[in-house]
């Protein structure tokens, strides 16, 4: 097909299917638009600066904001979910979602949406599936052709199904599991559904079908795990598979054991318990490629990781809105309680943001590693983030990356790192890092946690964390110092705000 100078528009292109299809558009010569609610998190991409790139600022439920990113485009890809932590009723925004892109899709004449979604059992759809389902319904009702994909499940680095595999297998050598473990599952690898996206726009017999892709072959979740111990070089894992269809309690265990989040295990196990497989498999022949078998793709994740190439992941997902007390412009009526830390340093700035731009993951919070380990198990146990997930990239940090149980909200590079929380807390809660040449050419390491309490509770959790701040955050800036391998000059001070 000609690519001409129509776009086509992207929506959900930082997410995690997102990430994939849109580099492989730019590559394939076609013109891009990418639609967020941050142009900072998109640019921030490898591929955020290619030429044939457009990247427009609009929120999924501004409607006007969206009409004005589809016009002109061929073809919108909608990516979108509402399946994520802290979202208590995603059906509902799923729904207002839809409904806002299919009044802009017939405002702005755009008359082609090709939709990706999971597949499952027809019978008892979880509700994460009927929510999918219902979007794809509802972006048909503006007379636009609908294309649908559904995947029984998608493997890939980054992915929440392969995060879980890969925690599982790492972390226990004994496992206690479900009767799920013996239903079977057609995985499909990730690169093989976003070339299955991406060819549709080269097909346009494919609008307004559905079609269902999975990979090549059939096996049971245990093959599955097992399968990827001897890929990982991992020794031989017991699997002990339970007579009892423990539903809550798995959700339960695998968010303690694995970095992903209530909020993407539920559904997953859900779809888990049926098996679901691909009974139509036309798009085989509409759109030929090289289906990667499961034991190919867990290699192709594995290399990913190692090699610390992970193009996108089931982490990305996550706001970077700022309130008005956050962003430094405006001052705010809202209650904000505040501690300023700061220590100064013998060295240039860059000493100090080698140190700040490596925290968390691997390289951990440099003191207080214990501390930092319970909260992020109380996270846990109450269904959050945790600490398991980890950071993106071990030596640099852009705009949205996830970090631990935090958010990068704002980079400026050598000089500022701002993170807001995404663990469970009765408030609003930010970590800031500062760097400053002073004017005597000694450098000013400047931290500031910050919180916005929800109500009482929320004055009440920080009455009870505040007093751990100073031994904490003290402690934290003489230990960065010292790994940037600075001499201390003064401090640490702190100066409370709040």
């Amino acid at each position: 097909m000609d690519r001409g100078t129509k776009p086509v528009l992207v929506l959900g292109a930082t997410g995690y299917v997102g990430g994939r299809l849109l580099p492989l558009l730019l590559e394939g010569g076609w013109k891009v638009r990418a639609a967020g609610r941050s142009d900072r998190k998109i640019q921030a991409r490898p591929w955020g600066s290619h030429p044939n790139l457009d990247i427009v600022v609009a929120d999924a439920l501004d409607t006007a904001a969206l009409t004005e990113a589809m016009r002109g485009c061929r073809a919108v890809f909608y990516l979108i979910h509402s399946v994520r932590p802290g979202e208590q009723d995603f059906a509902t925004l799923d729904r207002r979602i839809a409904y806002s892109t299919v009044h802009a899709a017939r405002q702005a004449g755009v008359d082609w949406i090709i939709h990706f979604t999971g597949q499952g059992n027809p019978a008892h759809l979880s509700e994460q599936l009927r929510s999918r389902y219902e979007v794809g319904e509802i972006l048909a009702l503006g007379g636009a052709r609908v294309t649908q994909l559904r995947a029984p499940l998608v493997l890939g680095s980054g992915g929440a199904s392969f995060e879980m595999i890969r925690a599982f297998c790492g972390n226990l050598r004994i496992m206690f599991a479900p009767r799920w473990m013996d239903t079977k599952c057609q995985p499909i690898a990730i690169a093989n559904a976003v070339e299955y996206l991406a060819g549709c726009l080269e097909h346009p017999e494919t609008a307004g079908q559905v079609y269902e892709i999975g990979g090549p072959d059939v096996l049971t979740w245990r093959e599955l795990f097992r399968m990827y111990a001897e890929e990982a070089g991992l020794p031989h894992r017991l699997v002990l598979v339970l007579p009892l269809r423990i539903h809550q309690i798995s959700i339960w265990w695998m968010n303690l054991v694995t970095p992903v989040s209530v909020a993407l295990i539920r559904p997953l196990v859900e779809r888990m318990r049926d098996e679901i497989l691909c009974h139509d498999e036309s798009i085989r022949e509409i759109i030929p490629q090289k289906l990667l078998s499961c034991r190919e793709a867990i290699i192709k994740a594995l290399e990913e990781v190692h090699q610390d190439e992970v193009a996108s992941s089931c982490f990305d997902a996550g706001s970077t809105r700022l309130p008005e007390w956050a962003g430094g412009q405006a001052k705010s009526k809202t209650r904000v309680f505040r501690d300023t830390f700061s220590i100064i340093l013998d060295g240039p700035p860059e000493l100090a943001w080698n140190v700040v731009k490596r925290i968390g993951g691997n390289t951990g919070w440099y003191f207080g590693t214990c501390l930092w380990r319970l909260r992020g198990l109380v996270d846990e146990l109450l269904g959050g983030p945790g600490l398991s997930r980890g950071r993106r990239h071990v030596d640099s940090v852009a705009m949205g990356d996830h970090l631990d149980f935090w958010r990068v909200v704002a980079v400026e590079e050598c000089s500022r790192l701002l993170l807001r929380a995404e663990m469970l807390a009765p408030g609003d809660a930010f970590l800031e890092f500062r760097v400053q040449v002073l004017p005597d050419g000694a450098t000013e390491l400047r931290m500031t946690p910050s919180f916005e309490p929800r109500g009482a509770w929320g004055r009440v959790y920080w009455w009870i964390i505040a007093p751990s701040h100073s031994l904490l955050f003290r402690s934290m800036l003489k230990q960065m110092v010292k790994a940037a391998g600075a001499r201390v000059l003064s401090g640490p001070s702190c100066v409370a705000e709040g």
